[in-house]
């Protein structure tokens, strides 16, 4: 089973922003890349999230990120750490309180869920962060320690954001920190496509598409990819695996620090019953009052078993089949030649060679991707580093360098996980990931304070730098050791109930927003 280690999360707040800002600058502009979480006020119309339509659908983020605002930013920089075995990345974790300047809406089942899971609003309203929201107000995105200034810096680096289920999130921010957002989603994908030339990817289109686990809400994801990676360890394959590193922070910087602590995952008995609603999609409606179980861990570890009792019983039918064939021809052997007894091929059934798979029908993201596809279970935390590695004067050296397709799919598809209903809010936002609003599970069920912008983004970045991980292994033949991101997932945003993500790219019928070519020339003189 996977191993524990703890992970340093720094809490940054208006008290400390400033004595931050290098450590943070810096850790941004050396990374490989960088995954972001919030935590928001609320999202209006919850059915509205889910038209059928994908631009009515961003009508209503639009008018969620207007009129709403974002409590809590998590970042996650992984840098990829040179001559270390395999991936090992050196991370650093911050969890951003912020106060929005302006009025905004706050829905209560918003403040019931984060209550639940730790967040301090007198902490919010005491120690948040200030910030204005659209365009420019009474000061300069360019300049001055601020969180605009702040995702300034983070457009600047030019690396690869990662999201999970990242759609609202990047809609917030966009509106949030950059500017007002455009009334079309054409013009928004179009800027998205200049201000991150490096990339956007969603891990949860990565966890569906390419990993292809059987449940893809943040914490399933993160533990499968946990497990998958400690998998190896007694493994006799050359594969690779991610290892990580984190600062430790000593003296005056020591009291920003929060630790969160990763068990290794062992579930109590691999025998309770669990609740099918969390286990497809991270939670459930009768929250502290279900029976069943809720225990992450358990349900990965009883898909895993099923995975592997489906597996032996389609082995077993494809030997039956065979010893029949065999049996049959035993029969046929004795016939004469061109002739088979009791036997006539009828040519009306012949197969029709120009009878193609339709290329409209496309898979629902919705069903249950092929899980005995699994990925290869390499990856481990590096146990000659004891997980947490001592980085001696990470922080201070950082401020100082600022001042300077399988038919098998058919049987599993008969799996519970298939049977989503996409006329409720389940998948898309509704689970483990960071604007979860709904009278959920409480601490009951959850442990609290679990719920954190900052870790959500540490589980969000570790799915994909294990992604990654699997990506390269496949390369390995290519001898490249620069950082290697899935093509497949490259600029695609999870869109819930679509078959199809949302492709992040500026057409040719589409222009940029006035107010981001205005932001482009801030930023990077005009181009990207």
């Amino acid at each position: 089973m996977t191993s524990s280690f703890v992970i340093p999360v720094i809490d940054v707040h208006n008290g400390n922003f400033k004595e931050l800002w290098p450590a943070m600058v810096v850790a941004l502009k050396t990374s490989s890349f960088v995954a972001v979480d919030t935590e928001l006020s609320g999202l209006g119309n919850r059915a509205s999230l889910l038209a059928a339509s994908i631009e009515d659908r961003y009508n209503a983020i639009c008018h969620a990120a207007r009129s709403r605002s974002i409590l809590s930013l998590g970042i996650a920089c992984f840098k990829r750490v040179d001559n270390k075995a395999d991936d090992t990345y050196l991370v650093q974790v911050y969890n951003l309180t912020l106060l929005c300047s302006e009025e905004y809406i706050i829905e209560p089942q918003s403040v019931q869920f984060l209550v639940q899971h730790g967040f301090d609003f007198n902490k919010q309203y005491a120690e948040g962060i200030p910030y204005c929201k659209g365009n420019n107000k009474g000061g300069s995105d360019n300049q001055g320690v601020h969180i605009r200034a702040l995702f300034t810096e983070l457009l600047r680096a030019k690396k690869p954001l990662v999201l999970h289920n990242g759609l609202i999130d990047i809609a917030f921010l966009y509106q949030n920190f950059y500017a007002h957002l455009p009334d079309r989603l054409s013009t928004f994908t179009a800027d998205l496509s200049e201000m991150f030339p490096a990339g956007l990817f969603d891990t949860k289109y990565v966890t569906e598409y390419d990993l292809r686990f059987s449940a893809s809400y943040l914490e399933y994801a993160y533990k499968k990819c946990k497990l998958d990676n400690s998998r190896n360890e007694s493994s006799i394959e050359n594969s690779r695996r991610v290892y990580l590193e984190f600062c430790q922070y000593s003296g005056a910087m020591a009291r920003y620090v929060d630790y969160k602590y990763c068990p290794p995952g062992l579930p109590h008995s691999d025998q309770a019953a669990v609740c099918l609603s969390f286990s497809a999609f991270g939670w459930c409606s009768k929250g502290t009052k279900c029976p069943l179980s809720h225990d992450t861990d358990l349900i990965i570890l009883q898909d895993d078993t099923s995975k592997d009792d489906k597996r032996k019983k389609r082995k077993r039918q494809r030997k039956k089949k065979r010893g029949k064939l065999e049996e049959d021809s035993s029969v046929l052997e004795g016939a004469p030649q061109k002739k088979v007894p009791h036997l006539e091929m009828n040519p009306d059934l012949e197969m029709n060679p120009d009878l193609e798979m339709n290329p409209d029908l496309e898979m629902n993201p919705d069903l249950e991707m092929n899980p005995d596809l699994e990925m290869n279970p390499d990856l481990e935390m590096n146990p000659d580093e004891s997980h947490q590695v001592v980085t001696t004067a990470c922080l201070e050296s950082a401020i100082s360098a600022d001042g300077n397709s399988n038919t098998e799919n058919q049987e599993d598809e008969e799996n519970v996980k298939t049977e989503k209903n996409e006329n409720t809010i389940c998948e898309e936002r509704l689970e483990s990931s960071n604007t979860d609003m709904t009278t959920k599970t409480s601490e009951n069920k959850v442990e609290s304070g679990s719920h954190r912008a900052g870790f959500d983004a540490f589980m969000t970045g570790y799915i994909f730098a294990y992604s990654c991980t699997l990506v390269k292994k496949e390369q390995d033949d290519a001898k490249e050791e620069k950082c290697v991101w899935s093509p497949t997932s490259f600029n695609k945003v999870y869109l819930s109930g679509k078959a199809t993500p949302l492709n992040i790219v500026k057409s040719t019928f589409s222009k940029s927003s006035k107010a981001h070519v205005h932001k482009m020339q801030m930023v990077w003189g005009g181009k990207p």
